[in-house]
């Protein structure tokens, strides 16, 4: 089988991390560690939860997308990708929509990207479930990111798999469908 990296993007509260942890309980699919300048928090381990980096170890990765957020570097490497696809064929990767436009450039057909979309009322009552304060959730929401994350760029269109996420039942089994067209196919 070729190497693939499953994409997974949309707003903040569509379901992508839900979506990561389905794919590796259910499939086995590692999600690629990202990498961040920021201290590990209590549990975080270096190499199982991120690779935890210094400025200046950050800077000689080649991200593929990569933020900056509250004073701190996040970013999703070619190289710990091709660490991932030592070990497995299929890996996921859970970015915003700039950075699955820039994994569908570099990758083409391996990148399998699932866009998950949801209206603005569940998203806000998704990220206030979660416990997000009411002036960062009204920040987030009037972010221009956010507002480019809640609709499929027009890179994507037509290039990958669109899923409405409004019950978490049916989008897996959605995502079920994706997969065994990737692995049967």
């Amino acid at each position: 089988m070729d190497k693939k990296i499953i994409v997974i993007t949309g707003a903040s509260g569509t379901g992508k991390t839900t979506i990561s942890q389905y794919l590796k309980k259910k499939y086995h699919i590692p999600p690629v560690l990202t990498h961040t300048t920021r201290a590990p928090r209590a549990g975080e381990v270096d190499g199982v939860d991120y690779h935890f980096e210094t400025d200046e170890t950050f800077a000689k990765n080649h991200y593929l997308e990569q933020v900056e957020y509250s004073g701190f570097h996040y970013g999703s490497s070619e190289e710990s990708l091709n660490q991932t696809w030592k070990k497995v064929d299929i890996a996921s990767i859970v970015v915003d929509t700039a950075g699955a436009i820039s994994y569908k450039k570099k990758y083409g057909d391996a990148a399998v990207v699932i866009f998950l979309e949801v209206d603005l009322e569940t998203v806000a009552q998704r990220l206030h479930d979660r416990g997000d304060a009411s002036e960062r959730l009204i920040k987030r929401i009037n972010s221009e990111e956010f507002k480019r994350d809640l609709k499929i760029p027009d890179e994507l269109k037509g290039k990958s798999y669109e899923i409405i996420n409004k019950d978490i039942d049916l989008t897996k089994k959605r995502v079920d469908e994706v997969i065994n067209h990737l692995i049967f196919k």
